[in-house]
């Protein structure tokens, strides 16, 4: 029987405005970090030096191993070990939250951004070379501004990504919308209410930011480089 006691909601609504800043900041926190490890690794691996074949068994490994495990080791074995080596009080679930997510979300980032660059032709940054541009302003003037738009639907997908599979939080008690739908069904025995309101506002949510990346690919669509 289907339990659609909708006033459970209502009493635990507190929780669920708690889990939903909570799945918000951990989203934005993973984007903005793993933007800079993603950017950082995709040019190491579209780079010749050999010193930087580190960042493909870094993009390998995260890659290749499921997000989940990632959450779990890092919070039960990585992190306390190192809060244990240098002295320090074990960091708590967000802090392990936010690493993996970061982590995990740099590295595909970084595939992103390297396919995007290999996407335009090898000629445009000759050219710019030949008109006297640095390397640099090659890639920022000329070469970054075409990449960008190959990049920014496969970007868009990995955010939304992200912002469901921050859900596995709920793993190691973070307080985010998952954790309170599950909260909730234990201490009230409904069941349906709770988890049907968590999906929705996961919905909401990535309803939202695929709006907003849809809107960014209109623009740039419009806008000749």
């Amino acid at each position: 029987m289907m339990d659609w006691d909708w006033s459970v909601i209502v009493e635990y609504k507190d929780l669920f405005i708690r889990g939903l800043l909570v799945t918000i900041e951990l989203t934005v926190v993973a984007v903005a970090v793993g933007m800079v490890i993603g950017i950082t690794s995709g040019f190491m691996r579209i780079s010749r030096n050999k010193w930087f074949i580190p960042a493909k068994l870094y993009v390998d490994l995260f890659r290749g191993t499921p997000l989940f495990l990632q959450i779990l080791f890092f919070h039960f074995a990585v992190l306390p070990t190192l809060a244990e080596t240098f002295g320090l009080e074990a960091p708590d679930a967000m802090i392990s939250s936010f690493v993996a997510l970061s982590l995990n979300s740099g590295a595909y980032i970084a595939e992103i951004f390297r396919g995007g660059i290999q996407s335009v032709d090898q000629g445009q940054l000759e050219a710019a070379r030949s008109l006297g541009m640095t390397y640099p302003q090659a890639m920022w003037h000329v070469v970054l501004p075409q990449a960008f738009k190959q990049m920014l639907p496969p970007l868009g997908n990995e955010f939304i990504t992200l912002l469901k599979d921050s859900s596995l939080v709920t793993v190691i008690a973070v307080n985010d919308i998952t954790y309170a739908a599950f909260v909730t069904a234990k201490n009230t025995f409904v069941r349906w209410a709770p988890y049907v309101t968590a999906g929705l506002m996961y919905l909401v949510l990535t309803t939202i930011l695929s709006q907003m990346v849809s809107y960014l690919e209109k623009r740039f669509q419009t806008n000749r480089y």
